[in-house]
């Protein structure tokens, strides 16, 4: 578990913060600890966090898909997991994912990943997937330019130049 190897890794400035005079937490007291957090609690708890950090979020917000390696499995007919995240280019963070549903895409997470996000004043950039009409802006109050590639090489798609 790469947390262990972090952990093991900045153990002195950890101990800074924490108790640990048992050491660190094994790998199986992290894993089960993982597996009893509720995920919508503490995707609300982050948002939360978040939101006090961005205020601090100025400049280029990038708002793109990736797929998870190695997160299928098709001996069991597991597919690949696609999450879509808002990275902060000038802050080198990502400030919220939100995995895609499966049997749809990019473009039904990304209003919910730009509904959590106060984005004003930012420039938001996004890959054509995100540039479909029906992406709906989904708050008049968040006032950022989001710019999209054009089919055309070297411009930029004056439909997607838009507040979201």
């Amino acid at each position: 578990m790469a947390i262990t190897d972090f952990a093991q890794a900045q153990e002195e400035w950890l101990a800074k913060y924490l108790d640990l005079k048992n050491g660190l937490p094994s790998h199986d007291t992290l894993g089960r600890t993982f597996a009893i957090i509720d995920r919508e609690e503490f995707q609300q708890g982050f948002l939360s966090w978040m939101s006090s950090v961005s205020q601090l979020i100025a400049g280029v917000v990038a708002i793109d898909g990736k797929q998870l390696r190695r997160s299928h499995d098709k001996g069991i007919g597991k597919e690949a997991i696609h999450m879509v995240s808002a990275w902060s280019v000038a802050n080198g963070l990502v400030l919220s994912q939100r995995k895609v549903d499966e049997k749809s895409n990019e473009i039904t997470a990304i209003p919910l990943l730009l509904e959590a996000l106060d984005l004003t004043g930012c420039i938001v950039t996004i890959d054509a997937m995100g540039c479909q009409e029906r992406l709906p802006n989904k708050s008049s109050s968040k006032q950022a330019t989001m710019s999209c590639p054009s089919r055309k090489p070297g411009t930029v798609a004056s439909r997607c130049d838009r507040n979201v």
